[in-house]
């Protein structure tokens, strides 16, 4: 005999990263926040290579770059996913939007207009939910950039 298992089953019970999914429970969702690394960095528990940083964000280098820059732009909330974000995170997603070509710039990964034309650029990318490709649940934008080619890109 076959049982149907509701389509969010797995995710609810047995995945940790999927805090958005499981039943409220106000200790576990403090666990999570306590084990998530990006809180860690953003407290200034773990160390990173710091780009920037503000009362509302903080950037620093991913460890595993995937192209000549790449950083990261993590707001100090622990918001889990961009699905996760409401209203009242309009100001702080619209400031990270507005830092992340700033910091390609000065990082060397800038877009310009030249006589010649366009030069330079980078990506933005927010990974959500699994099969986004999302592997630390606190929302992050990604900003590469840099002369091509890149490594595999995410």
């Amino acid at each position: 005999m076959w049982i149907r298992w509701p389509a969010d089953f797995r995710y609810r019970h047995f995945d940790p990263r999927h805090a958005a999914l499981a039943p409220k429970n106000t200790e576990k969702e403090s666990q999570i926040v306590d084990n998530c690394i990006f809180c860690k960095i953003a407290a200034g528990k773990i160390p990173a290579k710091t780009v920037y940083e503000d009362d509302d964000v903080i950037a620093f280098h991913d460890i595993h770059p995937a192209a000549p820059v790449h950083v990261l732009i993590v707001p100090r909330e622990h918001i889990p996913t961009l699905a996760d974000a409401n209203e009242k995170h309009t100001a702080l997603l619209g400031r990270m939007m507005v830092l992340a070509p700033k910091l390609a710039a000065e990082l060397g990964g800038g877009y310009r207009h030249t006589p010649e034309g366009p030069m330079g650029g980078f990506k933005t990318l927010v990974n959500s939910g699994p099969d986004g490709g999302q592997e630390v649940y606190h929302l992050h934008l990604h900003v590469m950039g840099g002369p091509r080619p890149w490594r595999s890109e995410r």
